[in-house]
Order: structure tokens, then C-alpha cells, then sequence
């Protein structure tokens, strides 16, 4: 069964001057016969408040924003066919907003398999039955992984922190971050413990002792690459039993402001803490607090089940 006529020419343009995949002009044809079936009077005649409606009743059908944009990117393809060739002296899209996506939760790991990574680094750290590479290379990994779950450090703030930060007996050290903007970051007593036993190793190297970086390495930054940490990482993942595929510096560092809210931390201070400039962009974090919040009345409440 064909299309109404307007439609089938839309797509027999897509076609022969845009090149469109099959695919992609079935998708077309799916999402503008929908349309055409729900607005009386079709498609080509619809209004600007036909066509809102017609958005609306879809988002009340279940259609994620991400299918709600598909659907209005077709319709604005159509009309704007339509207003070209002078088969319509307007467009009827231009006013129609957009839907807005749902921002994706962060992923995350629980505190228990932080602990289950932070735990091997240590144990790997201290084992002195290793090979001298591989000893160097675990003594650096327990570091930065303390490091990182007690800042939240960005991966790229964390592989080019200075040696100083280091040789200082401070529970803070101020980090400069995006914009150039510094802020202060608290150490644990564990992740100073690790970098000192870190510094006790680059020591007795004299090539990496001179570099004025925590973390040195022979590249151009004179420092550890971002690549190199995310590949020992998920190395340290898999043998955590944890997929690799889950974890990685990014993680971590949504793993620290999680688990700062499912203290009792306050939001702004985790702004802080994280280098946001905004807080809006902290505000991907507040189903934690959500939970929190529930799981408060739920286990305080005289009501609550």
C-alpha cells in the first residue's frame, strides 16, 4: 500500500538527491504515515497546533524524547520539502520545540567494589614476590587509585598533579582545573600513605626522581598518559573480578561524589569538590539523594512500612 502522494514524493527526493539509505526511508515512511493516520484532514494540510497535538499523543503513548525527535526530525524534513518546491507557502515545524532528553544517570560502582579495588591495589603493592617492573607499576596504580577516590580528581588533573603535592604533610592541595579555576581537594590518610610509599619507589629511579611530576613517564607531557591509566585500571578490574568494561578513571570519579551523597554530603559541597562550575551539572547526581531520602523516611518515619 503507497504512501499519500506528497509523502511518496518526499521520499522518492531523499532518494535521488540525498543518496538515503533504505533504512533510513523506511524510517521516514514509518514515522510520516503514523503521523498522516493521527492528524484529520493528513498530513501535508496540518497546522502548527495539529502537529503539537500530534507530538503530544505520542509522548502520552510512551515514546521516548529520543523517538519523539526522530519523529519531528521527519516531519521538519517533510515540510521543509513541501515549502521548497512550493507545494506549501509555510512550515509548520519551525515554532515546534524539541523534546528534551532525559540526561543519563552516571555510572558508578558501589562502595563495596571500590573497596574490592582499592584492596587489590594495596595487596599488589606490597607484594615483594613481584618482578621489579611489575612492582614499580603496582606501587604507582595503588597511588593513583587512592588518590583519585579521595579527590575526585579529573583523570587529566590527577596524571599531571606535582610531585610537591606529594612531599607536603597537608590533608588539602589545591588543584587547578577546567578555566583555569583552583580549587581545594582533601587527601585521606590512605592516599597519603600510598604516595609517599610511591614516592619511596620513585626514588631509587633516578630518571623519574627528577621529573617534576607525582606520576612522570618518557612522553611529551612528561607525565603518565591518560590511556596507560584507564588500560592498567581495567586491568585491575578484570582481576578484581569486576568487568572491565564497567570501570574506568570517569567512573571513579562519579563513584566519589555517589558515595559523598549517600553520606550525608551536601550537594554544593560536592560541587565544589568536583570542579563544577555549574551546578547543574552536579545535579546529575541527585537520584542518589533522591534514594537517600527515601531510604531516611522510610527507616525513620513512625508511618512508614
Amino acid at each position: 500500500m503507497k504512501s499519500p502522494p506528497l509523502i511518496e514524493a518526499f521520499l522518492e527526493m531523499m532518494s535521488a538527491e540525498r543518496g538515503a539509505a533504505d533504512n533510513t526511508l523506511a524510517g521516514y515512511r514509518r514515522d510520516l504515515e503514523d503521523a498522516s493516520a493521527a492528524i484529520p484532514g493528513g498530513l501535508a494540510e496540518a497546522a502548527t497546533d495539529d502537529l503539537r497535538r500530534y507530538l503530544g499523543s505520542i509522548a502520552a503513548r510512551g515514546f521516548a524524547a529520543a523517538s519523539q525527535a526522530r519523529k519531528l526530525s521527519a516531519l521538519r524534513q517533510f515540510f521543509k520539502f513541501l515549502y521548497t518546491e512550493g507545494l506549501r507557502p509555510d512550515d509548520p515545524t519551525g515554532t515546534l520545540d524539541s523534546p528534551r532528553k532525559a540526561r543519563p544517570l552516571p555510572r558508578t560502582m558501589s562502595e563495596g567494589e571500590t573497596g574490592r579495588l582499592l584492596d587489590l591495589a594495596a595487596a599488589e603493592a606490597a607484594d615483594d614476590g613481584m618482578a621489579a617492573s611489575a612492582k614499580i607499576a603496582a606501587v604507582r596504580m595503588h597511588a593513583l587509585m587512592e588518590v583519585l577516590y579521595a579527590t575526585g580528581l579529573r583523570v587529566s588533573e590527577l596524571i599531571a598533579l606535582p610531585v610537591t603535592v606529594a612531599l607536603r604533610d597537608e590533608r588539602f592541595f589545591a588543584v587547578r582545573g577546567k578555566g583555569g579555576k583552583e580549587r581545594m581537594v582533601p587527601l585521606s590518610r590512605r592516599a597519603m600513605a600510598a604516595m609517599r610509599a610511591w614516592l619511596g619507589t620513585r626514588r631509587l629511579m633516578p630518571a623519574l626522581d627528577a621529573s617534576p611530576h607525582l606520576f612522570p613517564a618518557a612522553s611529551e607531557s612528561g607525565h603518565l598518559s591518560r590511556q596507560v591509566f584507564a588500560r592498567d585500571l581495567k586491568g585491575l578490574a578484570a582481576r578484581a573480578g569486576i568487568p572491565a568494561a564497567r570501570v574506568s578513571p570517569h567512573v571513579l570519579r562519579h563513584a566519589f561524589a555517589s558515595h559523598l551523597l549517600q553520606n550525608g554530603a551536601d550537594l554544593r559541597a560536592v560541587q565544589q569538590l568536583l570542579g563544577h562550575a555549574d551546578i547543574s551539572s552536579t545535579q546529575i547526581y541527585t537520584h542518589v539523594l533522591e534514594e537517600r531520602l527515601v531510604r531516611l523516611v522510610n527507616d525513620h518515619h513512625p508511618l512508614a512500612d
